[in-house]
């Protein structure tokens, strides 16, 4: 459907010329300092010219037919090559044509709308007098596009590579600066060791010249006098920048102890605001990162070494990390702080097995098939690694919270992982760094390559939740970072691959029988339900949609800028149906293949498309290509685009099964609790002699969650009743997915005894209470509307900004 968007809350432009030139390598070199809340440094771009890039496209371009019931054309990829097509729609009815960097004949106007720089240098250009130009023969210069937004640009340079010792021994031209960037890009795999060396080097080289630049709210625009092209166009620059205290990509915040630390979020402009970026998914890239900090502080980054601090002079130290899989520069992480590294209080021989493993880039290759991606140290053609069930891996977290780290989460890592490899096969990546990161992060956790980010939300009461979303962002290894989406709105690729898959992985590590996991996964799939009945009630259908572009999913403007549906708006960060209706797409078609068949070509997709970006019908289309048309009953990708991924609400699929998931067995069980716990509202105060007591059973902790979702539907429940309530379940030690429903009856029924279990709850898990400070101003008593705004006024200065703002507007 059409909807008229608000481009300025709603919708985020990607403004880098991805089409023209793309970057291939960045290297970073960066101080961080608490006492300015900034970080400060250079990062150097090696980039590739565009025209090979854009020859390629057409023959692995891949059209759908979505709206007929015709199967897609599409052809599989070709090994080695660059991922084509760039991922984001552009729509000229957004409002962002002054953004868009044009081709040959179009005029760029970004300086009309755009908010400059009030320090103009002399070297400053203005945007609107220079557009793209990468004909042969054009008459204008051409103008380099990266994202970037909240950044001080201070300078930018050439990068004089063919000053560097032993150069020349990429080409015969040695004067010819792009031309030995080219060749230091195309070094073969085997050589990853050697060409992160010398993209080391040429980033310390020195410049041959300042650059002419410009910035905007959303970009970074450069140009060199006198290069008309891309290919003319400096392939080595330095940028020397620093960040600004309160930029959207960086939180600066206080750990759990109280001690200051920073990390890095993607989202809701992913990573524009650490460092200027190509930000659209198809611009993969590898990087490598120099940080240096106060020597009692910890750097952890997205990187597949195992870094080590380098003692520099007194009192600050030098973390250096690196990747050589290309990964879209979003999924770039990093995190500063007093982190202490958790470890077992006794360490197993398996633990210690695990420890003696390799990274991709250090084991000798033996090439066990062709991959369809661009040449990297790939696990997949590795042998030993494709056998390698549990990963290194290391837990960090403020110290005080050692012990519940080492009972919750520790003991889980090895299973989980373990398990992941059963289902999936290889782990894409060589190791994991998991951080518990401090309160005010917002949500549950958040993956990228090497390190996963947990809310300590998830280490409380039993091992549940903490497994499940454990299992959640390993998930995101295979889907979301090894494969990703071309076009972001199609998210479902992300997320409703992990929501599918944690139940699967968590069954397997907690060694269930075959009939245990199908019925704890059906209760789940219970809960989902509930939850995507209550989010299509309560927002927009515009925004219930997976894959909003339809045929025009993975379209971009000439120029390779584009814009992400909605990514400007607060509330879809709070939003679950992509990771719902996803999760239940996925489900419907495991039960009607056949789970066997099904996971079988879910290990052959993920072999087929690892370390590329796919759309949904490259999915769609492999699987129906898999399995015999008998088995494939009326199903098509047409069908599944409009049933599931282009229109809005239920799928009517799935309304069909609603009456079998309530008939699940803990589900049913829950409902007779549900009945006792009626009866026992419904006594009077003082009980009869007669009336025997209730003896209740007991619940796991996703049976309790549903327990307290048909009590919440009651009317009534007396103080009497939640008292007990709380006695017999012990709710408030109970997991946060419990205790955020019990605060939710608590707030219903204004339980004032219990006020204190809410308070602590928008405290300490402020990544899942903001639903509840819209309960409580809603209910319109005084004492609780006062509540939430002590509550708010005590986090908000530490609070996300995203949540922030969605509270505030609820309180003000």
């Amino acid at each position: 459907m059409d909807v008229k968007l608000d481009p300025s809350r709603d919708d985020l432009p990607l403004m880098a010329n991805t089409s023209h030139i793309l970057v291939k390598h960045y290297v970073l070199d960066l101080d961080v300092d608490f006492e300015s809340q900034i970080i400060e440094g250079t990062i150097v771009l090696f980039f590739e010219s565009g025209n090979r890039f854009k020859k390629r496209s057409s023959s692995t371009e891949v059209a759908c037919l979505s709206e007929s019931n015709k199967a897609c054309k599409f052809r599989m990829p070709e090994p080695c090559q660059i991922p084509v097509t760039n991922t984001k729609t552009f729509s000229s009815k957004i409002g962002y044509n002054d953004f868009v960097i044009c081709g040959k004949g179009e005029k760029d106007t970004s300086g009309k709308d755009g908010n400059h720089d009030n320090q103009e240098q002399a070297s400053g250009i203005s945007s609107s007098k220079y557009c793209c130009d990468t004909g042969n023969h054009g008459s204008e210069e051409f103008l380099l596009v990266l994202d970037c937004c909240d950044l001080s640009v201070l300078k930018v340079e050439e990068v004089d590579v063919a000053a560097v010792p032993g150069i020349e021994k990429f080409t015969r031209s040695p004067k010819l600066r792009n031309q030995i960037v080219h060749e230091l890009v195309a070094l073969p795999a085997d050589r990853w060791r050697e060409q992160l060396d010398y993209y080391a080097l040429c980033s310390q080289a020195p410049g041959c010249g300042e650059l002419l630049f410009d910035t905007d709210t959303w970009s970074l625009q450069i140009r060199k006098t006198g290069a008309q092209t891309a290919t003319d166009f400096p392939h080595a620059i330095r940028i020397r920048y620093r960040t600004k205290p309160q930029g959207r990509s960086v939180t600066w915040t206080s750990d759990q102890s109280g001690r200051p630390c920073v990390y890095t979020v993607g989202s809701p402009i992913n990573n524009r605001a650490l460092f200027p970026c190509q930000e659209p998914p198809v611009a993969m890239s590898t990087w490598q990162a120099t940080v240096r900090a106060a020597a009692s502080l910890v750097v952890l980054m997205s990187g597949e070494n195992s870094a080590k601090p380098t003692q520099l002079r007194e009192g600050y130290s030098s973390w250096h990390y690196y990747v050589t899989m290309p990964m879209p520069a979003s999924t770039f992480t990093i995190a500063v702080g007093s982190w202490t590294e958790m470890k077992p209080e006794i360490c197993s021989s398996n633990d210690l097995a695990t420890e003696r493993s390799f990274s991709p880039s250090e084991a000798d290759f033996r090439y066990v098939g062709v991959c369809g991606h661009m040449e990297y140290p790939c696990r997949f053609q590795n042998a030993s690694a494709t056998t390698q069930k549990i990963i290194p891996h290391r837990v960090f977290a403020p110290a005080c919270l050692k012990r519940v780290c080492q009972e919750t989460l520790l003991p889980l890592i090895p299973p989980c992982l373990s398990a992941a490899h059963s289902v999936l096969g290889t782990h894409p990546f060589s190791r994991l760094d998991i951080l518990i990161v401090p309160a005010n992060f917002s949500s549950l956790g958040m993956a990228s390559p090497h390190i996963v980010f947990l809310s300590q939300s998830t280490l409380t009461g039993m091992s549940q939740l903490c497994g499940t979303r454990l299992c959640h962002e390993i998930a995101h290894a295979w889907f979301g970072l090894a494969i990703g989406a071309r076009d972001w709105t199609e998210e479902w690729l992300s997320e409703g691959f992990a929501t599918h898959l944690e139940d699967v992985f968590w069954a397997k590590a907690q060694q269930l029988a075959p009939h245990e996991a199908r019925e704890q996964q059906k209760l789940r799939a219970c809960l989902r339900w509930h939850r995507l009945q209550d989010e299509v009630q309560n927002s927009p259908e515009e925004m219930q949609v997976l894959r909003p572009n339809k045929e025009k999913t993975g379209h971009v403007s000439d120029s390779g800028s584009s814009v992400i549906r909605h990514g400007l708006n607060p509330e879809k960060v709070f939003m679950q149906v992509h990771y719902l209706k996803g999760y239940f797409l996925l489900q419907f078609l495991a039960k009607t293949l056949g789970e066997d068949t099904y996971f079988s070509f879910l290990r052959k997709f993920v072999h087929t498309f690892h370390g590329q970006l796919i759309l949904s019908q490259d999915f769609l289309q492999m699987l129906l290509e898999n399995i015999p048309e008998e088995k494939r009953p009326e199903l098509s990708v047409g069908n599944i685009f409009r049933d599931w991924l282009e229109s809005s609400g239920i799928p009517q699929p799935l309304q069909r099964e609603r009456q079998a998931l309530a008939e699940c067995g803990l589900a049913q069980q829950v409902s007779a609790e549900v009945a006792k716990w009626v009866r026992v509202n419904r006594r009077p105060r003082k009980r009869k002699r007669k009336d025997r007591e209730e003896v209740f059973e007991k619940l796991l902790p996703d049976q309790l969650v549903l327990l307290l979702e048909h009590l919440l539907e009651q009317k009534t429940v007396t103080p009497r009743t939640l008292q007990s309530l709380e006695r017999t379940y012990h709710l408030s030690e109970q997991d946060a997915e419990v205790r955020h429903r019990w605060c939710e009856l608590i707030v219903k029924h204004k339980y004032t005894k219990a006020y204190r279990d809410v308070e602590r709850f928008l405290q300490e898990d402020q990544a899942m209470g903001i639903y509840l400070y819209g309960e409580l101003m809603l209910s319109e008593d005084p004492r609780q509307q006062h509540l939430a705004h002590r509550c708010f006024e005590l986090s908000r200065e530490q609070m996300d900004r995203s949540s922030a703002a969605v509270v505030a507007e609820m309180l003000f």
